[in-house]
């Protein structure tokens, strides 16, 4: 068995990233795989899944001892989306073999891709909107414990089944999913979630999806050994390395970053052509920019996030306040 460090090396650098944001890895691991390592759509959505059911129990467990998940909802979105996951390969596998079915995961696999950078962005929105004095002067003042406290919502279960079996279907064809259309539903449906309860629910109930998904592409799909080792190896010290310094990276920008690289990935899916695909992301980005600096100035921050002057950052750090969410919010 022939081992490539190349990939293992490619697996730890998205892994630091992953670590850094908390991004679904499936969301870069398998473009990586099929645009710079040459993997056929289906072998990297294989083994990229079986890779994740090792290493995505471990952040559910830290939120599950925090008792950031709510049981309930995990419960309802598991019973749509266990089943739909393992029936994304059977799926696939139904489409048709060899170039078709591959043609489907890659179209499937930019569509995936798009919604997981949309959904990206709602969650930068929502992070910026939260930290924005706009919000925070609207927020109530219940003492120093008031954010870990819970928030009672009341489960709907059709709906938030059948958001998990579309999930789980899409997971199952493409490894996307997980991270990005199933928490960007539940914001949809529970918008008094909070964040970490949303974030740990969503992480709790990938489990179970993931492990379905990846026990139907050991059985049908087309899963390699050697490069789910080749992900494992990298992308364990990655995900260690990029939690280590998350409290110190700029998240923002990262995040930004990362939809940027995900809407060129989708585009690449889509076999858009070199020319197009760069007009596509200068308009992204100068619209998005722009886009952008309006939501800032409607929830009360400066358009753009960089700070007046480096002496108003270091007086109010030397005052003992906290920085000015602006700068450090997008």
């Amino acid at each position: 068995m022939h081992f490539d460090y190349q990939m293992a090396l490619g697996s730890f650098l998205v892994a630091i990233i992953v670590g850094l944001t908390g991004m679904g890895g499936g969301a870069l691991m398998t473009p990586m795989l099929t645009v710079f390592f040459g993997v056929p759509p289906l072998t990297a959505v294989s083994s990229d899944l079986v890779a994740a059911a090792v290493m995505k129990p471990v952040g559910s467990l830290v939120h599950l001892r925090k008792g950031t998940v709510n049981l309930r909802l995990v419960g309802w979105l598991c019973a749509g989306s266990v089943p739909t996951a393992f029936c994304g390969v059977l799926l696939a596998r139904a489409l048709g073999r060899g170039n078709n079915v591959q043609n489907v995961i890659e179209i499937a696999l930019g569509v995936a891709l798009l919604i997981a950078a949309a959904g990206l962005t709602v969650r930068s929105y929502l992070t910026m909107a939260d930290r924005a004095p706009r919000r925070a002067a609207r927020r109530p003042s219940s003492g120093e414990g008031s954010e870990a406290a819970p928030t009672s919502i009341s489960v709907r279960p059709i709906p938030t089944m059948l958001v998990g079996a579309v999930g789980g279907l899409v997971v199952g064809m493409t490894s996307v999913g997980s991270g990005s259309l199933i928490i960007v539903a539940l914001l949809a449906l529970y918008p008094r979630l909070t964040a970490n309860r949303l974030v740990g629910t969503d992480l709790l109930q990938a489990v179970p999806l993931v492990w379905s998904a990846a026990l139907g592409h050991i059985l049908f799909g087309d899963f390699k050994l050697e490069v789910t080792l080749a992900l494992l190896v990298g992308s364990i010290p990655g995900v260690f390395i990029g939690s280590l310094a998350s409290s110190r990276a700029p998240g923002g920008l990262i995040r930004w970053a990362l939809a940027f690289v995900l809407l060129a990935s989708a585009l690449k899916m889509f076999d858009v052509g070199t020319t197009p695909m760069a007009w596509a992301l200068i308009a992204a980005a100068i619209g998005g920019t722009a886009v952008w600096s309006l939501l800032r100035t409607w929830n009360g921050l400066r358009p753009l996030p960089f700070p007046r002057n480096g002496a108003s950052s270091a007086r109010t750090v030397r005052a003992g306040r906290e920085p000015d969410p602006s700068v450090l919010t997008r």
